[in-house]
């Protein structure tokens, strides 16, 4: 049973809500609006008048007046909910939904039960609450996938020695939850029958082969995907499962769906499942598993969603050197390997007090590519204020962890003086000092406490006048290789070509970068290719600190450490939080016309908005869907939106080309500087139309909203912890701390706490909130 009206509020939460519903600028007024698309709860101009009268009562509440129309109507707490995030009243959003959760209790526990073999049993536990209860069943630790985990009644048919041992159901609003008791589930050594209603040929009275019904499929997925496997068979005994992966046992997966959540390069091989019981034995077919770079937001592919056609766009270079030795890497043993890579690329060219800049965007977004290539978790952001350059290298930080091979790579205006280089954010103003910059030396001296395997900071930069500085010395400690692309009073060229220009440096670099060196002898070439270019000769240089003993690859495979595996899942979580897009979405206009809205990501803070007329009636002769009402946080140029191409559009490097005209009409919006975004983004969809033999144009528009794109979770804007020793340690046992930014992110982060149980149980056993998401 739901607690699912206002009427059983209480009459202190009643007072609370009416007085955060007397405001006239969000209040009782702007709901009684959204409230009235209900039929049933739409009010008369005379209801409406009769609240805003009580307010020459001394003590009249037109709130409370609207909520006792409310309750008469009997309108839901879940409807009310609803209306209240369409204002965006979060103070009443919070009040309701903290007075709900208090509300929740198990009214009927799961008892203990004992049954014979191939019989049925089922599990209740049954709660009242607030709307939208989710129900999670637990058999141990592990947590049950099938169908009936997610509902009261938990089914078991037909009762398996595997299916004995103790269960629990937790019952969840949002972030709060409640436990059931424990419920033991014991098997009785007898004859195997199978209770009505099993439908199963798994037991005949006899024993029998095993046979496989169900095989695992081989497929395709990206990294921060969840991957899904099935192998179901019949026999007699039940059967038991056990998973491998590149012919190596998984001691964790021993039932017939095999489930990883938030996968990256290192699962990707051939499955097989090996079924068998007391007597036969079977194996599965193999399954061959792809892990690439998330197809969202890897240009390299076809980066926009063409919908019902597609079409190929050419790529930047592809390293099939790389591509075909990450795959299958040679054994070796004195080969290096991370435990993951990471990389943080950030391109500053739009300064408001420094001249502008061209090559950062086209360098970041080549070095983007070839990074992805070796495994690489990028994140790419271009033109970053001082708040926002502080905010994404401490999420970079947390990223980091032992044998993790990290990479940060700078291109924009920046100094180096007495040893200290500088990185100049956007917002620098025209007389800058030391303090409106980030300084290189504290980064690299925080990545050096991750006790990472390799630790690569790379700054491709266009000096300024020089600042005076205290003198010191840039510490370079092992694993650890900085290099920057300039000289002092020297002068950072920019090659340009067409409509986009790439830095000297990223010239040489993306020929050498790909290849299977330690990564100074690499960068030794570079610098060598850059000595030789005729138009630089002398002016400009990349000059290398470094204390790397080891022969360190970009390279490198990818190889999980078995005590490593719950860091590298919230790892994985951080980076995939900042790689989601909106999808794909289909809008419907009273004329009857169709619109579709499709998004592509050119940066982690970039994202391309397309409209698609997939419909008109045959009396509209011409349409077209603009996007208009954009929140002033994202960066939009209105001379470049709702163009007819990715070109004028200004995307550049979606395409390397103009895109060939498709028969549907298509409208591009580039929108920028999502980092900055504070709410979820919403905009509105103008649908401009003509009838056919009439003149005049007839316009409808809708409002859509898309939550938080990309990298806008991570709120850079926020101010971050300035000490390096409150970021997150991945080993630590609080996986919820991971992230202030697993927030909207509900389906990766609920899949994480398993993992990290099996991997810490000394840690949680005791933990009250171990099976809370």
């Amino acid at each position: 049973m739901e607690c699912n009206s206002l009427a059983q509020l209480s009459k202190d939460v009643l007072d609370k809500l009416a007085k955060m519903l007397d405001n006239s600028t969000c209040g009782w007024r702007q709901l009684s609006q959204v409230v009235s698309e209900d039929p049933k709860l739409r009010y008369s101009e005379r209801d409406v008048t009769n609240c805003s009268l009580q307010v020459l009562s001394a003590t009249g509440s037109p709130g409370r007046s609207f909520l006792a129309l409310l309750v008469d109507r009997s309108c839901s707490l879940l409807f009310l909910l609803q209306c209240l995030k369409k204002i965006d009243h979060q103070e009443a959003v919070q009040l309701l939904t903290t007075t709900a959760t208090e509300n929740i209790q198990i009214t009927v526990h799961p008892n203990s039960q004992q049954a014979t073999l191939g019989s049925r049993v089922v599990l209740t536990c049954r709660a009242c609450g607030p709307p939208g209860l989710v129900y999670q069943w637990f058999k141990g630790k592990e947590e049950i996938w099938e169908a009936s985990g997610r509902t009261p009644e938990l089914v078991v048919c037909p009762l398996g020695p595997e299916h004995k041992g103790s269960y629990i159901c937790r019952v969840n609003y949002g972030d709060t939850c409640v436990f059931s008791q424990w419920a033991r589930v014991r098997l009785l050594r007898s004859k195997p029958s199978l209770s009505p209603g099993c439908s199963s040929r798994m037991f005949s009275g006899s024993s029998t082969a095993v046979r496989i019904i169900s095989q695992p499929q081989s497929q395709m997925a990206s990294e921060g995907d969840t991957l899904l496997l099935k192998c179901s068979a019949v026999a007699n005994p039940p059967a038991q499962y056990q998973w491998y992966h590149n012919s190596t046992p998984m001691p964790q997966n021993k039932i017939r769906l095999l489930k990883i959540p938030c996968v990256t390069t290192a699962h990707r091989g051939q499955y097989r499942c090996k079924v068998f019981n007391l007597f036969h034995e079977m194996w599965s077919d193999p399954a061959t598993v792809t892990i690439g770079p998330t197809s969202i937001t890897d240009p390299s592919c076809v980066a926009v969603d063409r919908g019902l056609e597609s079409e190929e766009v050419d790529g930047p270079i592809v390293c099939e050197e790389v591509r075909s030795r990450t795959t299958n890497p040679p054994p070796s043993s004195n080969q290096f390997f991370a435990t993951d890579k990471v990389a943080l690329l950030i391109g500053n060219l739009n300064y408001r007090h420094r001249s502008q800049l061209c090559a950062p965007m086209a360098d970041v977004h080549e070095l983007s590519n070839l990074l992805r290539q070796m495994d690489f978790k990028v994140v790419s952001l271009l033109d970053l204020n001082c708040q926002e350059m502080h905010s994404a290298v401490t999420e970079f930080l947390l990223l980091l962890g032992k044998g993790v091979y990290g990479l940060l790579y700078f291109a924009g205006h920046g100094y180096e003086n007495y040893g200290n280089s500088f990185m100049v954010p956007i917002d620098a103003p025209p007389s800058f000092t030391s303090e409106h910059c980030i300084c290189v030396q504290n980064i690299l001296t925080r990545m050096q406490e991750k006790e990472t395997g390799l630790n690569v900071f790379l700054l491709d930069i266009n000096p300024n006048d020089e600042v005076v500085v205290q003198p010191g010395l840039l510490k370079v400690t092992a694993n650890v290789v900085f290099g920057y692309a300039t000289c002092v009073d020297a002068e950072a060229y920019e090659v340009r070509k067409e409509d986009v220009s790439n830095g000297i440096f990223i010239s040489f670099l993306k020929r050498r970068i790909c290849q299977d060196e330690k990564v100074t002898v690499m960068l030794d070439r570079v610098a060598e290719d850059m000595g030789r270019f005729e138009i630089t000769r002398g002016r400009q240089a990349l000059e290398l600190r470094s204390n790397l003993s080891e022969r360190r690859s970009l390279t490198d495979p990818i190889q999980m450490l078995s005590n490593c595996s719950t860091a590298n899942s919230a790892r994985n979580l951080q980076w995939a939080v900042a790689h989601v897009l909106p999808k794909s979405l289909f809008i419907h206009f009273d004329c009857g016309v169709k619109v579709q809205l499709g998004f592509a990501a050119e940066f982690s803070n970039i994202m391309v908005v397309y409209t698609r007329i997939l419909d008109k009636p045959k009396e509209i002769a011409s349409c077209s869907a603009q996007l208009i009402d954009f929140p002033e946080d994202v960066d939009i140029d209105l001379k470049r939106s709702n163009q007819e191409t990715l070109v004028k559009a200004d995307s550049f490097l979606l395409i390397k080309e103009e895109l060939a005209s498709s028969e549907l009409p298509e409208l591009y919006t580039r929108i920028c500087s999502l980092q900055r975004l504070k709410k979820e983004l919403t905009f509105t969809v103008c649908l401009r139309y003509i009838y056919a033999n009439l003149e005049e144009e007839v316009e409808e528009r809708k409002a859509v909203t898309v939550g938080k794109p990309l990298v806008s979770k991570l709120n850079l804007h926020q101010p971050r912890a300035s000490s390096a020793s409150s970021s997150l340690s991945l080993d630590s046992c609080t996986i919820s701390e991971v992230s202030s930014f697993s927030e909207d992110f509900a389906p990766l982060a609920s899949n994480a706490w398993s993992l990290f149980a099996n991997a810490n149980p000394d840690k949680c056993r005791d933990n009250p909130n171990y099976y809370s998401n």
